[in-house]
C-alpha cells in the first residue's frame, strides 16, 4: 500500500473531506457516507477512485399505493 496513493473521500455536498480514505483498488457499493462538516449523510458508489451519487426516491414524495 505504500506505492498506492491513499486519498481521501470529499463529501459531494459541500466538498469537504470526510473521514473515509480510499486506495486505488477501493470499490464502495451503496456506501453510506457521513460528512461531519454539514451533517448529511449520502448514499455513494465508489469504483477506482470515482465517486456516483445514488439518488434514492424520498418515502415522502412517493405516491400512494392504491390497494
Amino acid at each position: 500500500m505504500s506505492n498506492n496513493k491513499v486519498e481521501w473521500v470529499l463529501c459531494p455536498a459541500c466538498g469537504n473531506k470526510t473521514r473515509t480514505r480510499v486506495s486505488p483498488d477501493t470499490e464502495l457499493k451503496n456506501f453510506p457516507l457521513f460528512c461531519p462538516k454539514c451533517k448529511k449523510e449520502t448514499i455513494i458508489s465508489l469504483i477506482k477512485q470515482n465517486i456516483s451519487v445514488i439518488k434514492e426516491p424520498d418515502a415522502l414524495d412517493a405516491e400512494p399505493m392504491n390497494l
